[in-house]
C-alpha cells in the first residue's frame, strides 16, 4: 500500500509524566490583554529547559509540560504570544487552545435517524444460532466480523487494556462496569464553560466513570461489553476499559488533552487506543495552505508537529493505534476543497484548497494509526464514510441507516450499531424521560434492561466511522490477547507492528464493487457522495486489507515478518 505518512523524528524520552507549574514570567513590556491558553510545541531535540527559556521570552507562562514529547501548556497575556513562539529557534510553534477534534452532542451523521422525516420500525436481525446476551441479537456487527464464533477461542484476557479516548465513559452501565479500570483511567478535559455549559462539579473536572456526551460510551460497549447475561457484549467481552478523556463534553476535542491522553496511555501500559474523533477547527491541518494567514500555518504546524511526536511516542511504547477515517464521504487520497475551517473561533469559515502531499487528517492519517471505514449491513461502504488507498488500512461495521434501499429494512433503525450509552443523555435527548422510562416513538432506537435489583442500563443506536473504529479495535484486543506475552516489569503485551501485521492477514478480503464507481441516488444522495473504489482484492480503497474477522485473528497461527 502506497501511504501518505508522516516520517517520524527522533522522540526524546523522560521516564515519567512531568507536570511542573511555573510562576509568571512574562516581560515587563508585554500589552495586557484577555489571558489565553496555547499548547507549545518544542523544536525536535531541544531541551526542556531552552523550550521554557524561550517560551518565556516569547511572554508566556508554563502551566504544564508534557517532557516525553516536547510539549507545553502556557497562558500569556500577550496578543502577539503565538507570533513570538513561532519566532523563537527553539520552538515549533503554539496552538491556541481551541478544538482540534469534535464529536458533536448530536451529529448529523451518528444520529440521522433522530432527523429523519419519516421511520419505520426497526426490523428484527435474524435470529443466531448460539444465544449470547439479550440483546446480541440486535448486534449484527457483532456476526459480520465473527464475534460471536471468536469468543469461545478467545473472549479477551483482563490483563489486555483498551483506552477509549472519547468524551467519557459511562461506567454506572451493567454492561461497563465488570470491566472498567478506575485505578488508570482519567479525566483529562476539565469542563469550559463557553463550549461545554456550566460545570457540573467545583472544579470543572468531571469525576471518573462519567459521560455526559455519550459518544465515548457507545464506543466502549462495541469494544468490551461484558459477556454477563445483561444486555449486550462487545467484540472483546473480557478486556480491561480504560477511559481517556480527552473530548469535552460538547464534543470538542483539545489538543493538550488529547496528547495528555496518549501519553498517559503509553506510559501506563495500555495496549490499544481507540481514536474516533475529527480533527479540528481545521478539517484537514496543513504545514502552509495559503489560503491561511502565517499565524494560522503556524498553529497548524504545531498541531501536526504534536500529534506526529505523540501518536509515535505511543506505539514505542506499545500502544496499538486505531482511528475513525471520518464521515465526510470524501477520498481522502484526492480531497475536496475545504469550506467547513476553521470551525470554532473568530474567523469564520473560508475555501481552503487542500494539497494531499501538505495536508493531514488527524489522527487518522498520523502516523501508526490504523485507518478503518465503515460498512452497513450488506457490506457496502456507508455513504458517509471516508475511503482511499493511501489512508485506509480495514473496514469494519459502522452502520448505515439508508442501507437496504428496496427491502423492507431500508431506513430503519436496525441498520445501525446498538451499543450502551448514559440515562442522562438520553434524557437530554428526549427519548427516556425523567423517571427513566421509554418515550413513547423512541421504542424503536432506545432499549433498557434492569436487573433484579433494580439496576438498569441504556443502549442506542449510532452510526459513523466512529462506530467501525471500536469494532477493529476490539479485534486488536483480542489478537494482543491471545499472542501477547508476559514483558518486563511485569507487563503484559505485543509489539504493535506485529498486531497490525496479524490484523491485516486476517481480515476477510473484500473486491470492489462494480461498477467500481459507487453512486447513492437511490438512497437520496447527489453527486458529491460518488465515490470510485481502486485496487485489487488484496487491498484497495474501501476495505483495505479488507473486513476486520475476529475469529480469524484468534484463529489463525502468528506468524512473524508475514506480509498480509
Amino acid at each position: 500500500m502506497v501511504s501518505k505518512r508522516f516520517t517520524a523524528g527522533a522522540v526524546a524520552t523522560a521516564t515519567a509524566l512531568a507536570l511542573t507549574v511555573t510562576g509568571p514570567v512574562g516581560p515587563a513590556n508585554a500589552e495586557p490583554t484577555v489571558s489565553r491558553t496555547f499548547t507549545v510545541v518544542a523544536e525536535e531535540g531541544v531541551s526542556a529547559d531552552a523550550a521554557i527559556a524561550a517560551i518565556r521570552s516569547a511572554g508566556g507562562t508554563v502551566v504544564s509540560r508534557t517532557d516525553e514529547v516536547g510539549i507545553f501548556q502556557v497562558t500569556s497575556e500577550r496578543a502577539d504570544f503565538a507570533a513570538r513562539a513561532t519566532a523563537a529557534a527553539a520552538l515549533v510553534g503554539a496552538a491556541q487552545q481551541k478544538a482540534i477534534g469534535r464529536k458533536p452532542k448530536l451529529d448529523r451523521v451518528e444520529q440521522e435517524h433522530l432527523l429523519a422525516a419519516t421511520k419505520k420500525a426497526a426490523k428484527d436481525a435474524k435470529k443466531r444460532g448460539t444465544k449470547m446476551d439479550p440483546l446480541d441479537d440486535k448486534l449484527w456487527g457483532l456476526e459480520m466480523i465473527r464475534a460471536d464464533k471468536s469468543r469461545k477461542i478467545e473472549p479477551g484476557d483482563r490483563r489486555v487494556k483498551v483506552g477509549v479516548l472519547d468524551t467519557g465513559v459511562d461506567a454506572s452501565n451493567p454492561d461497563i462496569a465488570p470491566n472498567f479500570d478506575w485505578s488508570l483511567s482519567r479525566n483529562f478535559a476539565p469542563d469550559i464553560a463557553e463550549v461545554d455549559g456550566p460545570c457540573e462539579v467545583a472544579s470543572c473536572l468531571d469525576p471518573v466513570g462519567t459521560d455526559d456526551n455519550g459518544h465515548g460510551t457507545h464506543v466502549a460497549g462495541t469494544i468490551g461489553a461484558a459477556a454477563n447475561g445483561f444486555g449486550i457484549s462487545g467484540v472483546a467481552p473480557n478486556v480491561t476499559l480504560v477511559q481517556l478523556k480527552g473530548g469535552q463534553d460538547s464534543g470538542y476535542f483539545f489538543l493538550q488533552p488529547v496528547v495528555n491522553s496518549l501519553v498517559h496511555a503509553a506510559n501506563n501500559g495500555l495496549d490499544v487506543v481507540n481514536m474516533s474523533f475529527y480533527v479540528d477547527p481545521w478539517l484537514y491541518n496543513c504545514t502552509a495552505n495559503p489560503a491561511d494567514s502565517p499565524e494560522a500555518q503556524a498553529e497548524q504546524r504545531a498541531i501536526i508537529a504534536a500529534m506526529e511526536r505523540t501518536l509515535t511516542y505511543a506505539h514505542r511504547k506499545g500502544v496499538t493505534l486505531v482511528g475513525a477515517l471520518g464521515n465526510n464521504n470524501e477520498d481522502l487520497g484526492a480531497p475536496r476543497t475545504d469550506v467547513s475551517s476553521p470551525d470554532y473561533g473568530p474567523v469564520a469559515p473560508y475555501p481552503r484548497p487542500i494539497d494531499n502531499e501538505s495536508c493531514w487528517d488527524l489522527p487518522a492519517e498520523g502516523p501508526h494509526v490504523i485507518g478503518v471505514s465503515s460498512l452497513g449491513p450488506s457490506y457496502k461502504k456507508s455513504d458517509f464514510s471516508n475511503w482511499g488507498t493511501e489512508q485506509i488500512s480495514v473496514a469494519a461495521p459502522g452502520g448505515w441507516f439508508r442501507d437496504g434501499f428496496g427491502t423492507d429494512s431500508y431506513r430503519t433503525d436496525a441498520n445501525m450499531i446498538l451499543s450502551a450509552y448514559p440515562k442522562h443523555v438520553l434524557q437530554e435527548e428526549g427519548s427516556v424521560d425523567a423517571d427513566g422510562n421509554i418515550v413513547p416513538g423512541a421504542e424503536t432506537f432506545v432499549f433498557k434492561e434492569c436487573k433484579t435489583n433494580g439496576e438498569c442500563g441504556y443502549y442506542t443506536y449510532l452510526q459513523g466511522t466512529s462506530m467501525a473504529a471500536p469494532h477493529a479495535a476490539g479485534v486488536t484486543a483480542l489478537i494482543v490477547s491471545k499472542f501477547g506475552k508476559n514483558e518486563r516489569r511485569g507487563g503484559f503485551g505485543m509489539d504493535p507492528a506485529l498486531v497490525e501485521q496479524h490484523l491485516y492477514r486476517t481480515a476477510a478480503e473484500r473486491a470492489c464493487p462494480e461498477p467500481r464507481l459507487q453512486q447513492y441516488r437511490n438512497e437520496g444522495r447527489d453527486e458529491t457522495y460518488d465515490a470510485y473504489c481502486a485496487g485489487g482484492l488484496n487491498f484497495n480503497g474501501f476495505y483495505g486489507y479488507g473486513i476486520v474477522d475476529a475469529y480469524a485473528a484468534v484463529k489463525t497461527p502468528l506468524k512473524p515478518n508475514a506480509r498480509p
